[in-house]
């Protein structure tokens, strides 16, 4: 066998038993975090550990979207695009700009 791949079949247990710890850490903390917050809050049950990591890869899928960098979308986006979305959001929401002079802090 080649160095190269001597190297690869030793990392890939290695790379594999790492993706199931981050798993497993990522599950138990939204797990931890919603049976401590929600029933007291809300009054709702409290989850799984298979619940919590359905709900944090529902929120992946939701929010983050998939191998696009996270939510990181509007740098597509040319200025003139940006600006005309915003305009939208304005008129639809009905959302004024503020004048130059008058801006709160």
């Amino acid at each position: 066998m080649r160095p190269q791949v001597k190297k690869m079949v030793m990392f890939a247990p290695l790379a594999i038993a790492g993706l199931a710890v981050f798993t497993f850490i990522g599950g138990e903390i939204v797990r931890r975090l919603w049976n401590w917050l929600m029933p007291a809050i809300f009054g709702w049950n409290e989850v799984t550990f298979w619940q919590a990591l359905g709900l944090l890869v529902l929120c992946r899928i939701l929010f983050g979207g998939f191998g696009r960098g996270g939510g990181k979308h509007s740098d597509s986006m040319t200025p003139e695009q940006r600006e005309r979305f915003r305009q939208k959001m304005r008129d639809r929401f009905g959302f004024q700009e503020k004048p130059e002079g008058n801006q709160e802090i």
